[in-house]
């Protein structure tokens, strides 16, 4: 009895026991990789990838895919540049972009793809080769500058270290609370594998509360883009375990069909999701651009590669219906580790691409297995 409640659990949370053992190895086979700076350096590169995956996310709950995001994200970073140039403040031509951007981008796939029910594949892909012409014909194919001061802050500022203890500290209370009330309903109901999930999700907290004081507690604190990540994900998580819009996504992606019975208006759901996705991949995009001081209109080429890597270790299934934000957190943080350490152990780029789709590969294989038990 006791091998298979421990094999439920391994089973049940085996994504993020892969990124404990990947981060151990790593660690052991390079010291300069558990450093703190190294390790905030890690949560930056997670956090473009990661806010991007959090839409894409939605996108997959729903049985959709969004092959623009990457191309989003460069015309993103080359408009808000363009128009800081043309005389905007920082702070009007973010919220400008992203409306423009963000907003009319996912406005255009998610019309077609739920008016006239072409398939999403089609018309994200057709948007991934608009985006990336437009970000090449306005930047002239070159890198555009940034000139408002300011908006580097976006992208390279810190929260002090004080108050980021205090927002790592409430962070880890809330969590603590939701799980403990969640842990009393499974225990009285009896759902041994909600209770394994509970349990796991609260040595995930310890041990992240920990890994945080010990990354963001001294030094510079936390990145700005990082909170900001963490804010999106919370409302996301909020939003998908905890509205009636997030449990449409969920029955959406199940049966569209026994959905659209139901009562669910189809049409309104599929557009602020792939409007949802593109306003996030904007976000992505200007707070790289902050981060580099600048704008390339390739930015962003095969972020969607990432994204959906990320979705899919992290254990949505691409058939809808099923998976977690917080399982996209997790295929992000392993996407981002590997990236990282195979760059400290001087793995050669090619070789990068070649382990990340076999890693996808794997990923999709596994969700295979699960649904035919």
């Amino acid at each position: 009895m006791q091998n298979n409640q421990l094999l439920h659990f391994v089973k049940t949370n085996a994504t993020l026991i892969a990124l404990v053992i990947l981060t151990s190895a790593l660690a052991i086979a390079d010291p300069t990789f558990s450093t703190a700076r190294n390790l905030s350096n890690v949560a930056r590169q997670v956090t473009i990838v990661g806010i991007v995956g959090v839409g894409m996310t939605m996108v997959i709950l729903i049985a959709g895919i969004d092959l623009s995001v990457g191309s989003v994200v460069g015309v993103a970073a080359v408009v808000v540049t363009l128009l800081m140039q043309y005389g905007l403040a920082a702070w009007i031509a973010v919220p400008v972009t992203l409306v423009v951007v963000g907003g009319l981008i996912g406005l255009w796939n998610g019309f077609w793809i739920a008016h006239y029910r072409i398939p999403p594949f089609i018309i994200t892909l057709g948007m991934l080769t608009i985006a990336r012409g437009i970000a090449l014909t306005l930047s002239g194919g070159s890198s555009v500058p940034v000139a408002d001061p300011s908006f580097a802050s976006l992208g390279g500022a810190y929260v002090p270290p004080l108050p980021t203890l205090v927002i790592l500290a409430l962070s880890a209370v809330l969590y603590v609370v939701t799980l403990v009330r969640g842990l009393g309903a499974s225990t009285t109901s009896g759902a041994r594998g909600h209770v394994d999930r509970q349990v796991a999700g609260a040595l995930v907290t310890a041990l992240g509360f920990a890994l945080a004081v010990y990354v963001f507690g001294g030094g510079d604190g936390l990145p700005v883009p990082v909170a900001i990540f963490v804010a999106i994900a919370g409302a996301a998580i909020f939003v998908l375990n905890h509205t009636r819009f997030g449990r449409r996504l969920y029955a959406l992606g199940g049966n569209e069909e026994a959905a659209r019975l139901s009562g669910i208006n189809i049409y309104q759901t599929k557009m602020i999701v792939y409007v949802t996705v593109s306003l996030l991949a904007a976000l992505s995009g200007i707070l790289l651009a902050s981060r580099l001081n600048g704008a390339s209109p390739n930015l962003g080429t095969m972020f969607e590669l990432d994204a959906i890597a990320a979705v899919v270790i992290g254990g949505t299934s691409l058939a809808g219906g099923s998976g977690t934000i917080g399982g996209t957190i997790i295929g992000a943080l392993i996407i981002g580790v590997l990236n990282n350490g195979m760059s400290l152990l001087g793995v050669s780029s090619f070789y990068q691409l070649i382990i990340k789709g076999l890693i996808i590969s794997l990923a999709v294989w596994f969700d295979v297995l699960q649904k035919r038990k």
